[in-house]
Order: structure tokens, then C-alpha cells, then sequence
């Protein structure tokens, strides 16, 4: 068995997708509960957020196993499995287990650091566990993600990563515009992003904050956070044109400010007031040619980027992904040697087996052996089989950390012709250990 993820995020999806995927809690469970009852998979674990959906797996085939969940997903979300497949992205075994440690550690998601995440990875395990679809390999997996989570945010300040980026942004408008506290706000999307926009805004000074989204309710609880104003998404270009300063984070995967709107928007105002759009969005939100509109100045996340480049919250993101690279390594050496213990036990078992008999025929012949000196011959007997196994042991576990170390494994059994249902027997006892609470 191995560990597959499915999913789709704000990396490959637009925001029309994303909303048309977010499930309650009956559509989750059910995605659960379909997922282990086709023929490939054994346990399923769905992390569901306002910007991603993704279901882990162990599956016993790859191919199968993609084309069940990503039809559960399109299913259960309501659209078309043929235009789900092209915002898919797909991750098996060694890559699904990075990705997870990266989704855990905040370095997946849209305001990179946020420590939201964490507490959504630790709903999903409980969840899981609640509906009985997790087991010890998924169990393993997803506590290991948590630990890395918490790893990276103890021992780094990337939680300051996003308001890092906002606070760059501002800073570079207030220096080359005007005071916050003097401009008319327009913020684009009520994501992550936008959230952080709209609370350093205010800390700074601004009263005249206006948020637009595609959903309206969000726009509004984000403006109602700061006293201000949510407009609908159809009134968008009117927005443009009374605003000052244009902050723009909706995650879309396509342009949501073209060079018309801008234009028409700059030739309804008067007066010299600045005008200034700041684009936090990967992919952009603003279309490029913009920034070529007279009395327009766009700020965008790649100039943003060269003056974070240097900055201490850059180091930490830098120090999260080694963090993240070393867990994933010490993970997978601890899993792969885990999955030829099986068959390090049926060997010792074999040898233990054989010296029992020999030992036995011994006595039966030899029925004047006294006591001590039979007892003395077993332990000499038990030695030399120990000694002789002892290498071959260690270093299969050695060997097990490596690309192809359960094929050694495979060797081992077939040179020794250890029996397939021993092997599969302690197997089954290690998939029969306790599942552990995410608390624990």
C-alpha cells in the first residue's frame, strides 16, 4: 500500500471551482465513507479549507485509485469530472508525503506561514479517526505532519511571512503616495490576504475601507472587522474609480482587473490625487499592461519580493523548507525500515523454529546429556544462529532507507524461502496497532 493524494487549491483552481468544492460535513463524510469502499483503497483522510479540497489515500494501485477519487470529488462537488481533471493535482508516496509536511508547515498556502492550516490538518486526522477510515499508515503520516507543523513555527518565525508581504506593500504606498489614513481603500478578495490588508490598514490609520468579493458575505464580515464598507462583485468598476490605493489578493487564476476597467476607472476621477494598485496575487490579479495606464502605479509581488529577499522572514520560509526536507527524509528511512521488519521478524522466527528442532532431535537422541551440559550446548547453538542472522538483519535495515530497499527485502525472503504468510502475519499485527488520538 501506498500514500496518494488528490486535490485541488488556489494553485490550480479558480475561485468559481474552489466555491463549488467547498463541502459541509455530510458531503465530507461521504467522501470518506466512498473512498474506502472502492476496491483499491484502504484509508482516506480529507483536508477541506476555504482554498484547498484534498483527499489522502492508502491505495493499493495508482492509476485506479486517481480516476475513483477524482470522480468521487466531481461528484460530490457537482461538476464534471472532465472539468475537474485539468485543476487536479497529483501527488504518490514519497511526493505525497512533502506535500503534506509542506500543507502542515504553511508553506502551501496562500498567505505563505499561516498557522490556520495546522489546526485544519489536525480536524481532518480527528475527523478520519471519528469515521473510522483512518488507519495506522495514515495515522502515522498526518500526526508526523503535525509535529512538522509545530517544528517549523516553534523554531522559526515564519508566521510573520504574510503580514511581512502586506506590510512591505503599504509600507512602499505610503512612501511614494499618501498616508493610509488619508486614502479611500478598495480591497479586492476577502481572502487570507485581503484579511491581513485589512486589519494592517486600519492599524494604520485608514477609515475609508471598502472590500469587494465574488461572495458577498465574506466581503462584508471582513469589512464589519474594521468598521467598513462591502460592495458587491458587480460593482467592482465603480469601486476602482473612487479608491485610492487598490489592494487586490483573490487567488483567482486569471486577471480580475483588466486595463479597461482601470482606464475608465482613472478617467472618471478628478483632481491629483495618486492613483496605486497593489497586486498580492500568484497568479496576478492585474493585468500586466496596466501598469502602463498614465497616472496608474502598480505594485506586484515580484518587486515586493526583491525587497523581502533579505529581510528575516525570508530566512525563516528558507529555514521551514529545510525543516520540512529533513523530516520527509528521517520519515520515509523510519517507514521503509518499518515495512521490512516484517520480514526481519518471520526470519528470526524461521531460525528460532529450526534451533528449537534441532535442539529437540538432540535431546530425544541423546538422553544422557545431563542437564548443564544440554542447556550449555543450546545456548551455544542459539549464539551462532544469532550471529549468523545478525548481519544480514542489520543491514537490510540499512539498506531499507535506500530507493530500492524493500526489494532487498523481497531478496531476503526468497533466499531464505521464509514462508509469505509469516511475513503477512506480522504485517497484520503492526496494521492492528493502537490509532493515537492527534492530541496525544
Amino acid at each position: 500500500m501506498s500514500v496518494l493524494v488528490v486535490g485541488v487549491s488556489h494553485h490550480t483552481a479558480p475561485v468559481s471551482t474552489l466555491e463549488r468544492l467547498v463541502l459541509d460535513d455530510s458531503g465530507i463524510a461521504k467522501l470518506h465513507r466512498f473512498a474506502v469502499d472502492t476496491p483499491h483503497i484502504s484509508e482516506a483522510v480529507v483536508v477541506s479549507t476555504c482554498n484547498r479540497i484534498e483527499m489522502y489515500v492508502s491505495a493499493e494501485r495508482f492509476h485506479g485509485s486517481v480516476e475513483d477519487i477524482s470522480s468521487l470529488l466531481a461528484d460530490q462537488a457537482g461538476v464534471a469530472r472532465e472539468d475537474l481533471v485539468r485543476n487536479l493535482y497529483v501527488h504518490y508516496d514519497d511526493a505525497a508525503v512533502a506535500h503534506l509536511f509542506s500543507v502542515a508547515s504553511g508553506l502551501d498556502s496562500m498567505v505563505v506561514g499561516e498557522s490556520q492550516i495546522l489546526g485544519q490538518v489536525r480536524v481532518a486526522l480527528q475527523r478520519g479517526q471519528d469515521l473510522g477510515t483512518v488507519g495506522t499508515e495514515l495515522n502515522l503520516l498526518f500526526q508526523q505532519a503535525l509535529r512538522v507543523g509545530k517544528r517549523g513555527h516553534a523554531e522559526t518565525d515564519i508566521d510573520q511571512a504574510g503580514p511581512s508581504v502586506v506590510s512591505a506593500a503599504l509600507d512602499r504606498v505610503e512612501a511614494t503616495a499618501m498616508p493610509m489614513a488619508d486614502a479611500r481603500v478598495l480591497v479586492v478578495g476577502a481572502g487570507a490576504m485581503s484579511g491581513l490588508t485589512v486589519a494592517i490598514a486600519a492599524r494604520r490609520g485608514a477609515t475609508d475601507v471598502v472590500v469587494v468579493n465574488r461572495t458577498t458575505e465574506r466581503a462584508e464580515r471582513l469589512a464589519a472587522s474594521i468598521g467598513g464598507r462591502a460592495a458587491a462583485w458587480s460593482d467592482l468598476p465603480g469601486e476602482l474609480a473612487n479608491a485610492d490605493i487598490v489592494v487586490s489578493g483573490t487567488g483567482a487564476t486569471g486577471t480580475v482587473i483588466g486595463v479597461d476597467e482601470v482606464a475608465a476607472a482613472v478617467g472618471c476621477r478628478s483632481g491629483e490625487r495618486p492613483y496605486t494598485i497593489v497586486d498580492l496575487a500568484l497568479p496576478r490579479d492585474v493585468d500586466e499592461a496596466v501598469a502602463g495606464i498614465p497616472g496608474v502605479s502598480v505594485i506586484g509581488l515580484a518587486e515586493l519580493a526583491e525587497s523581502l529577499a533579505d529581510a528575516p522572514v525570508a530566512a525563516d520560509v528558507a529555514d521551514v523548507r529545510g525543516i520540512v526536507k529533513d523530516e520527509v527524509a528521517a520519515f520515509l528511512a523510519a517507514r521503509n525500515a518499518a515495512r521490512v521488519t516484517p520480514t526481519v521478524v518471520a526470519l528470526r522466527t524461521m531460525a528460532t523454529e529450526v534451533v528449537d528442532a534441532e535442539l529437540a532431535r538432540l535431546a530425544a537422541r541423546r538422553s544422557d546429556l545431563d542437564p548443564d551440559t544440554f542447556r550449555e550446548l543450546s545456548q551455544t547453538v542459539r549464539r551462532v544462529a544469532d550471529k549468523l542472522l545478525h548481519a544480514p538483519t542489520v543491514r537490510i535495515k540499512e539498506l531499507a532507507g535506500q530507493p530500492d530497499g524493500l526489494t532487498y527485502a523481497d531478496a531476503l525472503a526468497e533466499l531464505f524461502a521464509l514462508d509469505q504468510a509469516a511475513v503477512d502475519a506480522v504485517s497484520r499485527v503492526d496494521l492492528d496497532a493502537e490509532v493515537v488520538s492527534p492530541d496525544e
